[in-house]
């Protein structure tokens, strides 16, 4: 991917239904009962309430987003909740972009990095371990009952 052509900037209101549509959309995100209509709600509820939610674009048109809670966990550490890529801009840098991006850019120093994987999530758990991460533990039925939440995490470089 070309960097230059992507474009890093804070979720605005206009870009809630096409991030909403491409989300309720992906059969993983379906298989956790999100709608469109469910996921632009929590993408509203998260504006109205601060949250940093920065997206990908390329000529208007969003490829990804990433959710990131600055101490959200274990109150010290960043934790990504969401992050996702359009399906059809998978495998073209966008994710591993938004990944450094929370790692390198957003805040004055380096940080440690969560964020949980479904167990049966084979793409998502060699993307991340590609990227850096470990995966340190697990949450059993935390979502959903016979899931297992894995828990992933990168050591800041400092």
């Amino acid at each position: 991917m070309n960097d230059n052509a992507v474009m890093l900037r804070n979720l605005e209101v206009k870009d809630i239904a096409s991030v909403a549509e491409f989300v309720a959309a992906t059969p993983l995100w379906q298989r956790y009962g999100v709608t469109a209509n469910s996921f632009a709600n929590r993408l509203t509820s998260g504006l109205n309430s601060g949250a940093r939610i920065i997206i990908a674009e390329r000529d208007s048109e969003i490829l990804g987003f990433v959710w990131v809670a600055e101490k959200g966990a274990f109150a010290r550490d960043l934790y990504i909740p969401l992050i996702g890529v359009h399906p059809t801009k998978r495998s073209h840098g966008v994710g591993a972009l938004l990944l450094q991006h929370v790692e390198n850019k957003m805040f004055d120093s380096p940080r440690d990095v969560f964020l949980l994987v479904s167990d049966f999530n084979e793409g998502a758990k060699h993307f991340y371990q590609k990227n850096g991460y470990a995966e340190v533990g697990r949450l059993p039925n935390y979502v959903l009952e016979g899931v297992s939440e894995l828990i992933y995490w990168k050591k800041a470089k400092l």
